[in-house]
């Protein structure tokens, strides 16, 4: 099979349908040892020191590792990548451009996947079919997530990594879908994490730093147990057809359907939330909306180049669990005299 690039999660099954194997050059990017001479590629070739890493990582890789092929979001992702693509097809790519709908309507996306899949010479029944082969996989990263937070035996980076790689499934969805049938069989014969861990919510998109950042997270006495982006990769609503799918996918759309889906699982999870932006990225504006909608403690954080926490945000994260650590405390203490029986974990 031909391998096709992705700067984002895309409808995966119109490209498997015709033949390809997906490639989530993101997350080849942030799992290589040379993450920095990736990055250093692309400032050579001229991109700008204040352009997104992300955007720099996608261009080293594809220049690196040869990749001939990609397809790039232009609408529903990150604004940079219409000039990414413009530059890829300068260094002789084949480019092919795919626009998400502005608004999640179910016949809006259905008239987008046919021409993808006309450009690509397959038919959206076959790329249903795919739809249903890859059920199992994303089952099990569901299966997965719940047993991160319901069950408190699967670690915010397990659950991190993945969850991510539910993009393009590392080009195998079987293989997949093994080795994450070993982790749950694993997982559940684990000793659950204490009860009085505080728990954590990660909205945003992924952090260049998920190897660090979670067990520093553990080891001061919290852990995550939602990572939203990085749910919505896995489709925990995928709807009766692949068009269904791809509208419930809240990614590509107003930031607003996004708060819809974390609402609930905020109140149904977490003590905290931590709000990862990249630096230079239009979505940092989105931290005003947040604000606005989510009534418990948020900590915003702004990752760009460092690929580990440097000790500036790590500092932070330590004082952000400190201080929730004294909220529930107190919350506990009140509700305790009171005889009210509220949960440290009720919304504020």
């Amino acid at each position: 099979m031909k391998t096709i690039g992705i700067t984002t999660t895309v409808p995966i099954e119109v490209l498997m349908a015709a033949g390809y194997t997906p490639l989530d050059l993101n997350n080849v990017f942030i799992g290589s040892p040379e993450r920095e001479r990736l990055v250093n590629i692309a400032e050579r070739a001229g991109f700008p020191q204040n352009c997104c890493t992300w955007i720099k990582g996608i261009y080293g890789v594809c220049m690196e590792y040869g990749i001939k092929t990609v397809l790039c979001v232009t609408s529903g992702d990150c604004s940079n990548t219409i000039m990414l693509m413009e530059v890829l097809k300068l260094k002789g790519l084949d480019v092919l451009p795919f626009a998400y709908p502005d608004q999640p309507d179910v016949a809006l996306m259905q008239r987008v996947l046919e021409r993808l899949a006309e450009r690509l010479g397959t038919s959206l029944a076959r790329a249903e079919e795919v739809r249903r082969e890859l059920e199992e996989a994303r089952r099990l990263a569901l299966e997965l997530d719940e047993l991160t937070w319901k069950g408190g035996m699967v670690s915010g980076l397990e659950n991190h990594l993945s969850l991510v790689a539910t993009s393009d499934f590392g080009g195998d969805h079987r293989e997949y879908g093994h080795r994450l049938g070993e982790l749950l069989s694993q997982a559940r014969s684990r000793k659950p994490y204490p009860d009085d861990l505080l728990r954590l919510a990660y909205i945003g998109v992924p952090p260049v730093f998920p190897r660090d950042f979670y067990p520093y997270i553990e080891r001061n006495g919290a852990r995550v147990v939602f990572n939203e982006i990085q749910r919505q990769f896995a489709m925990p609503n995928p709807g009766g057809s692949l068009a269904e799918q791809y509208c419930n996918y809240t990614y590509p759309y107003s930031i607003f359907g996004r708060v819809r889906d974390i609402l609930p699982q905020l109140r149904r999870r977490v003590d905290g939330v931590i709000h990862y932006v990249q630096a230079f990225c239009h979505r940092g504006i989105g931290d005003i909306i947040f604000r606005d909608a989510i009534n418990m403690p948020i900590l915003t954080l702004e990752g760009n180049n460092d690929f580990l926490l440097n000790q500036h945000l790590r500092t932070r994260v330590e004082a952000f669990i400190d201080m929730l650590k004294r909220r529930s405390a107190a919350t506990s203490g009140v509700s305790s005299s009171a005889g009210l029986g509220v949960s440290p974990r009720s919304k504020s």
